[in-house]
Protein backbone atom coordinates (compact mmCIF):
# COMPACT_ATOMS: atom_id res chain seq x y z
CA UNK A 1 0.00 0.00 0.00
CA UNK A 2 1.70 3.27 -0.91
CA UNK A 3 2.55 5.66 1.90
CA UNK A 4 0.40 8.87 2.45
CA UNK A 5 2.04 11.77 1.04
CA UNK A 6 4.11 14.30 3.37
CA UNK A 7 1.74 16.90 2.77
CA UNK A 8 -1.01 15.56 5.03
CA UNK A 9 0.90 16.99 7.28
CA UNK A 10 1.89 20.19 8.12
CA UNK A 11 3.78 19.57 10.94
CA UNK A 12 5.69 16.67 9.11
CA UNK A 13 9.79 16.71 9.94
CA UNK A 14 11.56 17.19 6.67
CA UNK A 15 11.49 14.60 3.69
CA UNK A 16 14.29 12.19 3.87
CA UNK A 17 13.74 11.70 7.60
CA UNK A 18 13.47 8.18 8.95
CA UNK A 19 14.39 6.91 5.62
CA UNK A 20 18.24 6.25 6.02
CA UNK A 21 21.34 6.31 3.17
CA UNK A 22 20.53 3.43 0.93
CA UNK A 23 24.64 1.97 0.50
CA UNK A 24 27.27 2.86 3.41
CA UNK A 25 29.02 0.81 6.41
CA UNK A 26 26.40 -0.14 9.22
CA UNK A 27 26.79 2.91 11.92
CA UNK A 28 27.52 2.14 15.50
CA UNK A 29 24.47 3.90 16.72
CA UNK A 30 22.46 0.88 18.44
CA UNK A 31 21.48 -2.75 18.07
CA UNK A 32 19.36 -3.14 14.69
CA UNK A 33 20.12 0.52 13.66
CA UNK A 34 20.11 1.49 9.86
CA UNK A 35 22.53 3.67 8.39
CA UNK A 36 23.43 7.20 10.62
CA UNK A 37 19.95 7.22 11.29
CA UNK A 38 19.10 5.64 15.42
CA UNK A 39 15.22 6.24 14.72
CA UNK A 40 15.10 3.50 11.94
CA UNK A 41 15.04 -0.17 13.08
CA UNK A 42 14.79 -3.42 10.34
CA UNK A 43 11.41 -5.11 10.77
CA UNK A 44 12.93 -8.77 10.83
CA UNK A 45 14.69 -7.70 14.41
CA UNK A 46 11.28 -5.90 15.72
CA UNK A 47 8.31 -7.17 13.71
CA UNK A 48 5.97 -6.56 17.09
CA UNK A 49 7.14 -2.63 16.68
CA UNK A 50 6.87 -2.05 12.86
CA UNK A 51 3.42 -0.44 13.01
CA UNK A 52 4.95 1.34 15.72
CA UNK A 53 7.72 3.29 13.34
CA UNK A 54 5.64 6.04 11.72
CA UNK A 55 4.78 7.12 14.94
CA UNK A 56 7.83 7.82 16.10
CA UNK A 57 8.88 12.05 16.82
CA UNK A 58 11.57 13.57 15.54
CA UNK A 59 14.45 14.86 17.47
CA UNK A 60 14.53 18.40 18.46
CA UNK A 61 16.64 20.92 19.99
CA UNK A 62 16.80 22.10 24.01
CA UNK A 63 14.00 23.99 24.62
CA UNK A 64 14.78 27.83 23.67
CA UNK A 65 14.65 30.26 26.43
CA UNK A 66 11.61 32.27 25.10
CA UNK A 67 9.64 28.83 25.27
CA UNK A 68 10.62 28.11 29.16
CA UNK A 69 9.64 31.92 29.79
CA UNK A 70 6.37 31.23 28.28
CA UNK A 71 5.69 27.79 30.32
CA UNK A 72 6.79 29.48 33.72
CA UNK A 73 4.21 32.27 32.20
CA UNK A 74 1.86 29.63 32.53
CA UNK A 75 2.49 27.94 34.90
CA UNK A 76 2.15 31.34 37.26
CA UNK A 77 -0.77 32.57 35.66
CA UNK A 78 -2.29 28.34 36.69
CA UNK A 79 -0.65 29.22 40.46
CA UNK A 80 -2.78 32.85 40.96
CA UNK A 81 -6.05 31.78 38.97
CA UNK A 82 -6.77 28.52 39.84
CA UNK A 83 -7.88 26.25 42.21
CA UNK A 84 -11.18 28.20 43.20
CA UNK A 85 -13.52 27.19 40.38
CA UNK A 86 -13.59 27.52 36.63
CA UNK A 87 -14.41 30.70 34.90
CA UNK A 88 -12.56 32.89 32.54
CA UNK A 89 -9.00 31.98 34.22
CA UNK A 90 -9.09 28.73 32.32
CA UNK A 91 -8.99 30.94 29.06
CA UNK A 92 -6.40 32.63 30.28
CA UNK A 93 -4.51 29.80 31.31
CA UNK A 94 -5.06 28.16 27.30
CA UNK A 95 -4.11 31.19 26.00
CA UNK A 96 -0.54 31.25 28.04
CA UNK A 97 0.14 27.69 27.14
CA UNK A 98 -0.45 28.15 23.50
CA UNK A 99 1.83 30.97 23.56
CA UNK A 100 4.91 28.83 24.28
CA UNK A 101 3.25 26.19 21.65
CA UNK A 102 2.72 28.88 19.10
CA UNK A 103 6.39 30.22 19.45
CA UNK A 104 7.88 26.62 19.19
CA UNK A 105 5.98 26.10 16.10
CA UNK A 106 7.03 28.95 14.21
CA UNK A 107 10.58 28.75 15.68
CA UNK A 108 10.97 25.14 14.30
CA UNK A 109 9.81 26.49 11.08
CA UNK A 110 6.46 24.22 10.80
CA UNK A 111 3.60 25.42 8.03
CA UNK A 112 0.44 26.95 10.06
CA UNK A 113 -2.42 26.06 7.55
CA UNK A 114 -6.05 27.22 7.99
CA UNK A 115 -7.10 24.03 9.33
CA UNK A 116 -4.67 24.62 12.58
CA UNK A 117 -6.05 27.95 13.06
CA UNK A 118 -9.77 26.73 13.09
CA UNK A 119 -8.58 24.13 15.38
CA UNK A 120 -7.19 26.62 17.39
CA UNK A 121 -10.30 29.25 17.51
CA UNK A 122 -12.22 26.13 17.91
CA UNK A 123 -10.15 24.88 21.14
CA UNK A 124 -10.54 28.65 22.64
CA UNK A 125 -14.18 28.46 22.38
CA UNK A 126 -14.40 25.13 24.47
CA UNK A 127 -12.55 27.22 26.98
CA UNK A 128 -14.67 29.98 27.08
CA UNK A 129 -17.49 27.86 28.24
CA UNK A 130 -17.06 27.74 31.85
CA UNK A 131 -16.40 31.88 31.36
CA UNK A 132 -19.90 31.61 30.51
CA UNK A 133 -22.40 28.76 31.39
CA UNK A 134 -22.30 27.47 35.34
CA UNK A 135 -23.98 24.00 34.12
CA UNK A 136 -21.58 21.19 35.16
CA UNK A 137 -22.14 18.88 32.38
CA UNK A 138 -21.94 21.09 30.05
CA UNK A 139 -18.39 22.80 31.19
CA UNK A 140 -16.85 19.34 31.66
CA UNK A 141 -17.76 18.12 28.08
CA UNK A 142 -16.26 21.18 27.11
CA UNK A 143 -12.83 21.04 29.04
CA UNK A 144 -12.64 17.62 27.46
CA UNK A 145 -13.21 18.73 24.04
CA UNK A 146 -10.68 20.97 24.27
CA UNK A 147 -8.00 19.23 25.76
CA UNK A 148 -8.73 16.80 22.65
CA UNK A 149 -8.80 19.51 19.77
CA UNK A 150 -5.72 21.27 21.26
CA UNK A 151 -3.92 17.99 21.28
CA UNK A 152 -4.92 17.43 17.46
CA UNK A 153 -3.93 21.35 16.54
CA UNK A 154 -0.18 20.29 17.97
CA UNK A 155 -0.40 16.94 15.83
CA UNK A 156 -1.63 17.64 12.53
CA UNK A 157 -3.24 14.62 10.73
CA UNK A 158 -5.23 14.42 8.18
CA UNK A 159 -6.70 10.89 7.62
CA UNK A 160 -8.79 8.89 10.26
CA UNK A 161 -5.65 7.50 12.22
CA UNK A 162 -3.83 10.80 12.49
CA UNK A 163 -7.15 12.23 13.34
CA UNK A 164 -8.15 9.87 15.86
CA UNK A 165 -4.71 9.61 17.91
CA UNK A 166 -3.85 13.46 17.77
CA UNK A 167 -6.56 13.95 19.57
CA UNK A 168 -5.06 11.86 22.20
CA UNK A 169 -1.78 12.15 21.64
CA UNK A 170 -0.60 15.18 24.00
CA UNK A 171 -0.80 12.75 26.66
CA UNK A 172 2.52 11.08 25.45
CA UNK A 173 4.30 14.48 25.55
CA UNK A 174 3.80 15.46 28.96
CA UNK A 175 7.23 13.50 30.56
CA UNK A 176 8.97 13.96 27.55
CA UNK A 177 8.34 17.88 27.44
CA UNK A 178 9.36 18.29 31.00
CA UNK A 179 12.54 16.35 30.53
CA UNK A 180 13.01 18.82 26.96
CA UNK A 181 12.34 21.50 29.26
CA UNK A 182 15.21 19.96 32.06
CA UNK A 183 17.52 19.85 29.23
CA UNK A 184 17.37 23.40 27.82
CA UNK A 185 18.13 24.72 31.32
CA UNK A 186 20.61 22.46 31.51
CA UNK A 187 22.28 23.37 28.32
CA UNK A 188 22.42 27.51 28.44
CA UNK A 189 24.97 29.18 28.31
CA UNK A 190 24.83 32.75 27.37
CA UNK A 191 23.65 36.60 29.45
CA UNK A 192 19.97 34.38 29.81
CA UNK A 193 20.94 33.70 33.26
CA UNK A 194 21.79 37.76 33.69
CA UNK A 195 18.79 38.87 31.68
CA UNK A 196 16.79 35.96 34.14
CA UNK A 197 18.43 37.96 37.65
CA UNK A 198 17.38 41.23 35.99
CA UNK A 199 13.87 40.06 35.09
CA UNK A 200 13.64 38.91 38.54
CA UNK A 201 14.64 41.77 40.43
CA UNK A 202 12.36 44.45 38.42
CA UNK A 203 9.33 41.25 39.19
CA UNK A 204 10.40 41.19 42.49
CA UNK A 205 10.53 45.17 43.36
CA UNK A 206 7.25 45.83 41.24
CA UNK A 207 5.43 43.07 43.48
CA UNK A 208 7.15 45.14 46.83
CA UNK A 209 5.44 48.59 45.40
CA UNK A 210 2.50 46.82 44.78
CA UNK A 211 1.58 45.34 48.18
CA UNK A 212 3.07 48.71 50.17
CA UNK A 213 0.87 51.12 47.87
CA UNK A 214 -1.98 48.83 47.51
CA UNK A 215 -1.84 48.54 51.09
CA UNK A 216 -2.04 52.15 51.76
CA UNK A 217 -4.42 52.74 49.27
CA UNK A 218 -6.71 50.53 50.54
CA UNK A 219 -6.32 51.33 54.17
CA UNK A 220 -7.12 55.22 53.22
CA UNK A 221 -10.68 53.97 51.05
CA UNK A 222 -12.91 51.02 51.91
CA UNK A 223 -13.81 51.29 47.69
CA UNK A 224 -10.23 50.43 46.61
CA UNK A 225 -10.00 47.99 49.28
CA UNK A 226 -12.84 46.06 47.89
CA UNK A 227 -11.99 46.69 44.06
CA UNK A 228 -8.49 45.21 45.59
CA UNK A 229 -10.17 42.40 46.88
CA UNK A 230 -11.87 41.22 44.00
CA UNK A 231 -9.27 42.37 41.14
CA UNK A 232 -6.39 40.85 42.94
CA UNK A 233 -5.72 36.86 43.78
CA UNK A 234 -6.18 35.42 46.88
CA UNK A 235 -2.62 34.39 48.29
CA UNK A 236 -3.45 32.88 51.93
CA UNK A 237 -0.81 30.34 53.48
CA UNK A 238 -3.84 27.57 53.12
CA UNK A 239 -3.91 27.18 49.70
CA UNK A 240 0.01 27.05 49.21
CA UNK A 241 -0.21 23.41 48.25
CA UNK A 242 -2.87 23.83 45.68
CA UNK A 243 -0.90 26.84 44.53
CA UNK A 244 2.15 24.89 44.01
CA UNK A 245 0.27 21.67 42.18
CA UNK A 246 -1.51 24.36 39.47
CA UNK A 247 1.84 26.00 39.19
CA UNK A 248 3.54 22.53 38.17
CA UNK A 249 0.10 21.40 36.17
CA UNK A 250 0.66 24.75 34.18
CA UNK A 251 4.37 24.09 33.45
CA UNK A 252 3.82 20.59 32.61
CA UNK A 253 0.66 21.12 30.40
CA UNK A 254 2.61 23.75 28.59
CA UNK A 255 6.19 22.42 28.23
CA UNK A 256 3.84 18.64 26.99
CA UNK A 257 2.28 21.32 24.21
CA UNK A 258 5.43 23.15 22.60
CA UNK A 259 7.01 20.04 23.19
CA UNK A 260 4.43 18.22 20.73
CA UNK A 261 4.48 21.47 18.34
CA UNK A 262 8.05 20.71 18.10
CA UNK A 263 7.94 16.55 17.76
CA UNK A 264 4.38 16.08 16.27
CA UNK A 265 3.73 12.14 16.38
CA UNK A 266 3.42 11.13 12.88
CA UNK A 267 0.24 9.06 12.76
CA UNK A 268 -0.68 9.84 9.39
CA UNK A 269 2.13 7.65 9.05
CA UNK A 270 1.02 4.77 10.61
CA UNK A 271 0.20 1.96 8.69
CA UNK A 272 -2.98 0.87 8.05
CA UNK A 273 -3.66 -2.54 5.78
CA UNK A 274 -6.89 -1.82 3.06
CA UNK A 275 -9.93 -3.92 3.87
CA UNK A 276 -10.17 -7.19 1.56
CA UNK A 277 -12.36 -5.96 -1.63
CA UNK A 278 -15.39 -7.86 -2.06
CA UNK A 279 -17.09 -8.63 -5.16
CA UNK A 280 -20.29 -6.79 -6.34
CA UNK A 281 -22.77 -8.73 -5.55
CA UNK A 282 -21.49 -9.89 -2.37
CA UNK A 283 -21.11 -6.18 -1.38
CA UNK A 284 -23.88 -4.49 -3.47
CA UNK A 285 -27.18 -6.34 -2.63
CA UNK A 286 -27.14 -6.01 1.26
CA UNK A 287 -26.77 -2.17 0.61
CA UNK A 288 -29.45 -2.53 -1.86
CA UNK A 289 -31.66 -3.90 0.62
CA UNK A 290 -30.99 -1.63 2.62
CA UNK A 291 -31.60 1.47 0.35
CA UNK A 292 -35.29 -0.05 -0.86
CA UNK A 293 -35.60 -0.55 2.97
CA UNK A 294 -34.37 3.26 3.45
CA UNK A 295 -36.67 4.31 0.48
CA UNK A 296 -39.66 2.48 1.39
CA UNK A 297 -39.68 4.01 4.86
CA UNK A 298 -39.29 7.81 3.32
CA UNK A 299 -42.52 7.25 0.96
CA UNK A 300 -44.34 6.08 3.69
CA UNK A 301 -43.29 9.18 5.78
CA UNK A 302 -44.07 11.52 2.61
CA UNK A 303 -47.57 9.75 2.48
CA UNK A 304 -48.44 11.03 6.04
CA UNK A 305 -46.85 14.18 5.49
CA UNK A 306 -49.64 14.69 2.67
CA UNK A 307 -52.40 12.76 4.16
CA UNK A 308 -51.65 14.42 7.68
CA UNK A 309 -51.15 13.42 11.36
CA UNK A 310 -54.64 13.39 11.89
CA UNK A 311 -55.38 10.47 9.78
CA UNK A 312 -52.72 8.49 11.52
CA UNK A 313 -53.98 9.83 15.12
CA UNK A 314 -57.71 8.99 14.17
CA UNK A 315 -56.58 5.16 12.62
CA UNK A 316 -54.17 4.49 15.68
CA UNK A 317 -56.03 6.20 18.41
CA UNK A 318 -52.28 7.67 18.86
CA UNK A 319 -51.89 11.20 20.39
CA UNK A 320 -49.29 13.14 17.94
CA UNK A 321 -46.50 13.25 21.31
CA UNK A 322 -47.37 9.06 21.57
CA UNK A 323 -46.45 9.08 17.77
CA UNK A 324 -43.32 10.60 18.31
CA UNK A 325 -42.33 9.11 21.17
CA UNK A 326 -43.03 5.78 19.61
CA UNK A 327 -40.40 5.97 17.18
CA UNK A 328 -37.35 8.44 17.93
CA UNK A 329 -34.96 6.56 19.60
CA UNK A 330 -35.82 3.58 16.55
CA UNK A 331 -34.69 6.45 14.09
CA UNK A 332 -31.51 7.49 16.06
CA UNK A 333 -30.15 4.51 16.76
CA UNK A 334 -30.95 3.85 13.01
CA UNK A 335 -28.98 6.86 12.01
CA UNK A 336 -25.80 5.89 14.25
CA UNK A 337 -26.01 2.27 13.00
CA UNK A 338 -26.26 3.69 9.34
CA UNK A 339 -22.86 5.24 9.95
CA UNK A 340 -21.10 2.16 10.77
CA UNK A 341 -22.57 0.52 7.82
CA UNK A 342 -21.23 3.14 5.48
CA UNK A 343 -18.00 3.10 7.05
CA UNK A 344 -17.49 -0.84 6.79
CA UNK A 345 -19.35 -0.81 3.18
CA UNK A 346 -16.52 1.75 2.52
CA UNK A 347 -13.84 -0.46 3.99
CA UNK A 348 -14.76 -3.42 1.69
CA UNK A 349 -16.10 -1.65 -1.15
CA UNK A 350 -14.91 -3.12 -4.27
CA UNK A 351 -11.79 -0.89 -5.70
CA UNK A 352 -10.61 -2.60 -9.10
CA UNK A 353 -11.89 -0.43 -11.81
CA UNK A 354 -14.05 2.79 -12.85
CA UNK A 355 -17.23 1.15 -12.66
CA UNK A 356 -16.20 -0.14 -9.25
CA UNK A 357 -15.94 2.68 -7.81
CA UNK A 358 -18.70 4.41 -9.67
CA UNK A 359 -20.84 1.68 -7.90
CA UNK A 360 -19.74 2.56 -4.68
CA UNK A 361 -20.03 6.38 -4.93
CA UNK A 362 -24.15 5.72 -6.08
CA UNK A 363 -24.63 3.39 -3.39
CA UNK A 364 -23.25 5.05 -0.32
CA UNK A 365 -24.36 8.53 -2.03
CA UNK A 366 -27.93 7.17 -1.98
CA UNK A 367 -28.00 5.32 1.40
CA UNK A 368 -26.48 8.83 3.04
CA UNK A 369 -29.27 10.66 0.98
CA UNK A 370 -32.02 8.54 2.34
CA UNK A 371 -30.56 8.15 6.34
CA UNK A 372 -30.74 12.25 5.47
CA UNK A 373 -34.99 12.39 5.54
CA UNK A 374 -34.73 9.53 8.26
CA UNK A 375 -32.72 12.19 10.23
CA UNK A 376 -35.27 14.68 9.42
CA UNK A 377 -38.10 12.60 10.40
CA UNK A 378 -36.51 11.79 13.76
CA UNK A 379 -36.12 15.72 14.31
CA UNK A 380 -40.18 16.30 13.49
CA UNK A 381 -41.19 13.72 15.57
CA UNK A 382 -39.15 15.05 18.32
CA UNK A 383 -40.27 18.55 18.13
CA UNK A 384 -43.75 16.84 18.63
CA UNK A 385 -42.71 15.58 21.55
CA UNK A 386 -41.15 18.89 22.36
CA UNK A 387 -44.83 20.75 22.09
CA UNK A 388 -46.75 18.35 23.77
CA UNK A 389 -44.28 17.72 27.47
CA UNK A 390 -41.44 20.62 27.04
CA UNK A 391 -37.85 20.74 26.92
CA UNK A 392 -35.58 18.47 29.26
CA UNK A 393 -31.69 17.95 28.84
CA UNK A 394 -31.88 14.67 27.64
CA UNK A 395 -33.99 15.58 25.01
CA UNK A 396 -32.33 18.85 24.27
CA UNK A 397 -29.06 16.65 23.81
CA UNK A 398 -30.59 14.02 21.86
CA UNK A 399 -31.90 16.35 19.49
CA UNK A 400 -28.74 17.66 19.21
CA UNK A 401 -26.60 14.75 18.48
CA UNK A 402 -29.55 14.08 15.89
CA UNK A 403 -28.58 17.63 14.33
CA UNK A 404 -24.99 16.73 14.13
CA UNK A 405 -25.41 13.06 12.47
CA UNK A 406 -26.87 14.68 9.94
CA UNK A 407 -24.80 17.00 9.38
CA UNK A 408 -21.67 13.81 9.26
CA UNK A 409 -24.06 12.39 6.96
CA UNK A 410 -23.86 15.78 4.99
CA UNK A 411 -19.94 15.78 4.51
CA UNK A 412 -20.00 12.05 3.72
CA UNK A 413 -22.49 12.73 0.99
CA UNK A 414 -20.32 15.24 -0.06
CA UNK A 415 -16.91 13.27 0.37
CA UNK A 416 -17.79 9.79 -1.00
CA UNK A 417 -19.29 12.38 -4.41
CA UNK A 418 -16.18 14.44 -4.54
CA UNK A 419 -13.92 11.62 -3.25
CA UNK A 420 -12.49 14.49 -0.99
CA UNK A 421 -10.90 12.17 1.63
CA UNK A 422 -7.97 14.99 3.70
CA UNK A 423 -10.73 17.10 4.90
CA UNK A 424 -13.61 14.76 5.93
CA UNK A 425 -12.12 13.53 8.89
CA UNK A 426 -11.07 17.05 10.17
CA UNK A 427 -14.35 18.39 9.16
CA UNK A 428 -16.22 16.03 11.17
CA UNK A 429 -13.99 16.65 14.39
CA UNK A 430 -14.04 20.44 13.49
CA UNK A 431 -18.03 20.27 13.68
CA UNK A 432 -17.67 18.00 16.87
CA UNK A 433 -16.17 20.55 18.45
CA UNK A 434 -17.95 24.12 17.76
CA UNK A 435 -21.40 21.77 18.26
CA UNK A 436 -19.98 21.07 21.81
CA UNK A 437 -19.04 24.82 22.27
CA UNK A 438 -22.01 26.19 20.81
CA UNK A 439 -24.22 23.87 22.95
CA UNK A 440 -22.29 25.19 26.07
CA UNK A 441 -22.51 28.90 25.15
CA UNK A 442 -26.46 28.92 24.97
CA UNK A 443 -26.26 27.83 28.17
CA UNK A 444 -29.30 25.35 27.63
CA UNK A 445 -30.33 24.96 31.02
CA UNK A 446 -31.67 28.42 30.87
CA UNK A 447 -33.52 27.61 27.14
CA UNK A 448 -35.14 24.55 29.19
CA UNK A 449 -36.74 26.91 31.70
CA UNK A 450 -37.88 29.44 29.47
CA UNK A 451 -39.63 27.01 27.19
CA UNK A 452 -41.04 25.69 30.53
CA UNK A 453 -42.23 28.67 31.96
CA UNK A 454 -43.59 30.18 28.79
CA UNK A 455 -45.57 26.70 28.04
CA UNK A 456 -46.71 27.24 31.62
CA UNK A 457 -48.25 30.60 31.27
CA UNK A 458 -49.80 30.74 28.10
CA UNK A 459 -51.73 27.41 28.37
CA UNK A 460 -52.84 24.69 30.86
CA UNK A 461 -49.90 22.61 30.67
CA UNK A 462 -48.09 21.35 33.98
CA UNK A 463 -45.58 22.60 34.98
CA UNK A 464 -43.20 19.87 36.29
CA UNK A 465 -41.58 21.80 39.36
CA UNK A 466 -39.61 18.82 40.59
CA UNK A 467 -37.87 18.94 37.33
CA UNK A 468 -36.71 22.80 37.23
CA UNK A 469 -35.32 22.73 40.79
CA UNK A 470 -32.81 20.47 39.28
CA UNK A 471 -31.78 23.12 37.03
CA UNK A 472 -28.63 24.90 37.24
CA UNK A 473 -27.42 28.37 37.56
CA UNK A 474 -28.06 29.29 33.76
CA UNK A 475 -31.87 28.77 34.55
CA UNK A 476 -32.29 31.51 37.15
CA UNK A 477 -32.66 34.44 34.73
CA UNK A 478 -35.94 32.32 33.70
CA UNK A 479 -36.68 30.73 36.89
CA UNK A 480 -37.15 34.74 38.21
CA UNK A 481 -40.28 35.08 36.46
CA UNK A 482 -42.30 32.77 38.32
CA UNK A 483 -45.29 34.15 40.58
CA UNK A 484 -44.07 33.99 44.45
CA UNK A 485 -44.76 30.35 45.87
CA UNK A 486 -43.27 28.78 42.25
CA UNK A 487 -40.35 30.98 42.24
CA UNK A 488 -39.52 30.04 46.07
CA UNK A 489 -39.66 26.00 45.42
CA UNK A 490 -37.96 25.96 42.39
CA UNK A 491 -35.29 28.66 43.72
CA UNK A 492 -34.45 27.19 46.88
CA UNK A 493 -31.82 24.43 46.09
CA UNK A 494 -30.11 27.08 43.88
CA UNK A 495 -29.92 29.65 46.54
CA UNK A 496 -29.30 27.54 49.40
CA UNK A 497 -26.08 26.16 47.16
CA UNK A 498 -24.98 29.45 46.69
CA UNK A 499 -25.04 30.78 50.41
CA UNK A 500 -23.25 28.07 51.34
CA UNK A 501 -20.64 29.08 48.98
CA UNK A 502 -18.34 31.80 49.18
CA UNK A 503 -18.58 34.17 45.96
CA UNK A 504 -15.37 33.03 44.10
CA UNK A 505 -13.60 35.51 42.38
CA UNK A 506 -14.51 37.45 38.91
CA UNK A 507 -11.97 35.09 37.06
CA UNK A 508 -13.04 32.03 38.71
CA UNK A 509 -16.71 32.42 38.48
CA UNK A 510 -19.20 32.11 35.20
CA UNK A 511 -21.09 34.59 33.88
CA UNK A 512 -24.19 32.57 34.80
CA UNK A 513 -23.25 32.37 38.72
CA UNK A 514 -22.68 36.12 38.94
CA UNK A 515 -26.05 37.02 37.31
CA UNK A 516 -27.93 34.18 39.88
CA UNK A 517 -26.07 35.87 42.76
CA UNK A 518 -27.05 39.53 41.29
CA UNK A 519 -31.05 38.25 41.08
CA UNK A 520 -30.90 36.46 44.25
CA UNK A 521 -29.40 39.18 46.19
CA UNK A 522 -31.92 41.72 44.97
CA UNK A 523 -34.59 39.36 45.41
CA UNK A 524 -33.92 36.77 48.32
CA UNK A 525 -35.20 33.58 47.96
CA UNK A 526 -37.11 32.34 51.80
CA UNK A 527 -35.83 29.55 53.39
CA UNK A 528 -39.45 28.10 54.43
CA UNK A 529 -38.85 24.25 55.07
CA UNK A 530 -40.30 23.34 52.05
CA UNK A 531 -43.86 25.11 52.93
CA UNK A 532 -44.05 27.05 49.48
CA UNK A 533 -43.05 23.46 47.35
CA UNK A 534 -46.17 22.11 49.60
CA UNK A 535 -48.36 24.92 48.81
CA UNK A 536 -47.75 24.33 44.92
CA UNK A 537 -48.42 20.70 45.63
CA UNK A 538 -45.06 19.29 45.14
CA UNK A 539 -44.34 16.43 47.42
CA UNK A 540 -41.96 14.82 45.43
CA UNK A 541 -39.36 15.06 42.20
CA UNK A 542 -42.06 14.85 39.19
CA UNK A 543 -39.71 13.24 36.79
CA UNK A 544 -41.41 10.89 35.08
CA UNK A 545 -40.63 11.90 31.43
CA UNK A 546 -36.86 11.26 30.40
Amino acid sequence: MPQPSDSLDPFAPPAGFGKGPTAGPASTAGPGAIGNNPYQYRALELPELEWLRPSEPRAVAPARLRVLAAAGGSGLVSALVLGSGFGVNLLLCAVAGAVGAGMTALGTGRRITPWHLAFAVAALLLCLVPAVSGAGGAVALAVIAAICVGSLTLHGGARWVGVAMGSIGLWAHFLPGLAWGFRGLKERRFPAKARVGQVAKAVGVSLVLLVVFGTLFAGADSTVADLLDHLVPSLEVEETPMRFVCFAGGVLLALGAAHAAAAPRRWDRTRTPPGKERGRLEWAMPLAVMNLLFATFVVVQLVVLIGGYGSIMRRTGMTPAAYARQGFWQLLWIAVLTLAVVALAKYWAPRSSAGDRRLVKVMLGLLCTLTLVVVGTALVRMSLYMDAFGLTRLRVNVAAVEIWLGLVFLMVLFGSVLSARRWLPRAVVLSAALAVALFGLLRTDGLIADQNIDRYRTSANRLDVGYLRGLSVDAVPALDRLPDDLRTCVLQPIAAKLADEPAPAWYAMSRSEARAREILAAHPVVRDRGQACRRVGLVEALTEYP
